[in-house]
């Protein structure tokens, strides 16, 4: 009888503990907040997550991603008088200088330049507008459909705005990019000063969280007085990778820091995925062989906490009948990721083996 009292008493703890952790995370002064698993797009915490709001210069992580789809980093961008003059931020451009797109880049993310952001949009899309349209059909093909950029900096306009959410979903698209994860994870970057003096500018990244959090890389501050202290952070743990946005957030670092941990703390990166083991056994029409193996085409993971492996779930969709011949690696079908009833991925289903047509015609 005792140890029956025993066992239900630790079970009630436990169950306390999950709980007061969850709250530990909810203990955010942000208007809005949301951490994300990179890989899935798992939501993990959040907080009004699609309530639309200012963001300031976490704007500029949509800047850096088309620009870097542009392909145009190499290319030389002479600064226009508008953007040599724009307020804010400033690595202090002057009218008539040329630097390449990457190089822009990085000023952009490191000292969030406001000059910076303008010379590229002017390059890249032709004008602040044009590329403020560039940047708004980014954002649907992603699926931030909360989101409107008018410009490329973050300075408060009317009709700039996205959500905790979108923000996320931008960055954790972003991130997927090497060329994007190597300028907002560096530290310190060198570009040629002003050509008719002797000088180079030197910036060094006002993102804190690459010193102060454990696995920090990445990714910009925000602010203005509409927007408040707004920061998307990122990092790594164990192969696992978080965003945390928080909005109109005055301790940014530490509210940030402190979701951080606890996502870290109660989720891992687990596979769910194997794209090497047979998922499914199919007979074959018309084959030399009667049966073939259907497999993903792709590995998978995603964070997840201890106790949440039941509520993964694997459907097949719409699988195609094995009929020969076919080659190794054709389309057999999908397979869609669900936890708590929520679609994260859809994989595509492929035959392990070719098999010939058992028919001379």
């Amino acid at each position: 009888m005792k140890r029956s009292i025993a066992i239900v008493i630790a079970v009630i703890i436990a169950a306390l503990s999950g709980f007061f952790a969850v709250q530990a995370a909810q203990e955010t002064s942000a208007r809005a907040a949301v951490i994300m698993d990179v890989n899935s797009n798992r939501v993990l915490y959040s907080k009004n997550m699609h309530e639309k709001l200012p963001m300031a210069s976490t704007t500029k992580i949509m800047t850096t991603l088309v620009a870097i789809e542009s392909g145009k980093l190499d290319e030389k961008v002479t600064v226009s008088k508008r953007a040599s003059h724009m307020e804010g931020s400033s690595i202090y451009l002057r009218e008539g200088e040329k630097h390449t797109v990457s190089d822009l880049l990085y000023a952009i993310m490191l000292r969030s330049g406001n000059d910076s952001a303008v010379a590229v949009a002017e390059h890249i899309g032709g004008s602040v507008e044009g590329f403020a349209e560039m940047m708004n059909k980014k954002a649907r093909e992603i699926g931030a459909n909360n989101t409107r950029f008018a410009n490329p900096h973050g300075l408060d306009a009317e009709g700039h705005y996205t959500t905790a959410y979108d923000l996320a979903l931008i960055t954790s698209y972003a991130l997927k990019n090497p060329i994007f994860s190597r300028i907002v994870s560096s530290k310190k970057k060198i570009i040629e000063g002003p050509p008719d003096e002797n000088w180079d500018r030197v910036m060094i990244n006002k993102n804190k969280m690459l010193w102060q959090f454990g696995g920090g890389d990445g990714v910009k501050t925000g602010f203005t007085k509409k927007a408040g202290r707004c920061l998307v952070s990122s990092a790594t743990r164990e192969g696992l990778q978080l965003v945390c946005v928080v909005l109109n957030c005055g301790p940014m670092w530490n509210d940030s820091s402190s979701l951080l941990e606890y996502a870290f703390k109660n989720y891992s990166k687990k596979k769910v995925v194997e794209k090497d083991s047979i998922f499914k056994v199919v007979e074959v029409r018309n084959g030399k062989e009667r049966f073939v193996g259907v497999k993903p085409a792709e590995d998978f993971n995603l964070a997840l906490r201890a106790d949440e492996a039941e509520n993964v779930k694997l459907e097949v969709k719409d699988l195609r009948a094995a009929q020969a011949p076919f080659k190794r690696g054709d389309d057999a079908g999908k397979l869609e990721v669900n936890v708590d009833n929520t679609l994260l991925k859809t994989i595509k289903l492929v035959y392990s083996e070719g098999v010939e047509s058992s028919s001379p015609f």
